[in-house]
């Protein structure tokens, strides 16, 4: 699944016409941890039945017509892409938010990263 394919996806939408904006993450291994450590590799496994709860969770949310997430699993190497996120929706004062808790929500509830 790329970027592209997700952003297809949504505009095939049938009511695509109500999206005013599209937002979209590109989450990626960095070359550094957070606390500044080298990182060469990250392994990543997700919760599935987890992420599937949050995409629905954020659909029901005013304004956003479709919320799509993909979270790659396995052994990814800095520069790889981690996870897409898309919100589609009606304005940027429920887009944005909706984005913002969609990705924040998934990295704390739906992945489990192991950096080396």
């Amino acid at each position: 699944m790329s970027l592209d394919d997700l952003l297809t996806q949504v505009k095939r939408h049938p009511r695509y016409s109500a999206v005013g904006m599209i937002l979209c993450h590109n989450g990626v291994v960095r070359a550094h941890s957070r606390e500044g450590r080298p990182v060469a590799e990250l392994t990543v496994k997700a919760d599935r039945r987890r992420l599937g709860e949050i995409v629905a969770a954020i659909k029901g949310r005013p304004g956003i017509v479709e919320v799509l997430a993909e979270v790659r699993e396995g052994t990814l190497r800095v520069g790889d892409d981690i996870m897409y996120v898309v919100v589609a929706g009606d304005i940027r004062e429920n887009v944005f938010p909706a984005l913002q808790e969609a990705v924040n929500v998934i990295k704390r509830d739906v992945t489990k990263k192991e950096e080396r």
